[in-house]
């Protein structure tokens, strides 16, 4: 019995060291997520960068001096924005963004994710949009 609750802590204690969380320099993100950022948000400062490792994978998220979050792999594509403001047409995909200005032009797009088979958008009146990986329309997510 003693040697199963050992054997059951060890086995929490390593689980809960494998997610692990650290402030790095901005320096530290992949050239990649460095160059988008320049790219897509020029004039933006990183004010902190996230390094979190969760199961065997890495991401980094990069917090800019305008309120938003940008998300990316270990390979320093992007892969989350969350803004409060409009995100730069320059990152939306083009059907994507075709498809919200024509069905909700009063709106803007202030969130995209890109999961394994799908890609999401949050519309600044609280809809969220779900898209296949080439940028078709699938539904209004709730």
């Amino acid at each position: 019995m003693k040697r199963i609750f050992l054997l059951m802590t060890a086995c929490v204690l390593i689980l809960a060291s494998c997610d692990k969380e650290k402030v790095v320099s901005p320096n530290d993100l992949p050239a990649t997520s460095t160059s988008y950022i320049n790219t897509h948000f020029a004039g933006q400062q990183i004010l902190q960068v996230v390094k979190e490792r969760d199961d065997l994978k890495t991401t980094y998220k990069a917090y800019l001096n305008n309120g938003t979050k940008l998300e990316f792999n270990s390979d320093g594509e992007i892969i989350d924005i969350e803004s409060n403001e409009a995100l730069p047409e320059s990152v939306i995909p083009a059907p994507i963004l075709s498809y919200v200005s024509t069905n909700y032009p009063a709106v803007f797009i202030k969130e995209w994710e890109l999961d394994k088979t799908t890609q999401d958008v949050k519309l600044s009146n609280g809809l969220t949009l779900e898209f296949d990986k080439n940028g078709t329309f699938l539904r209004i997510d709730d």
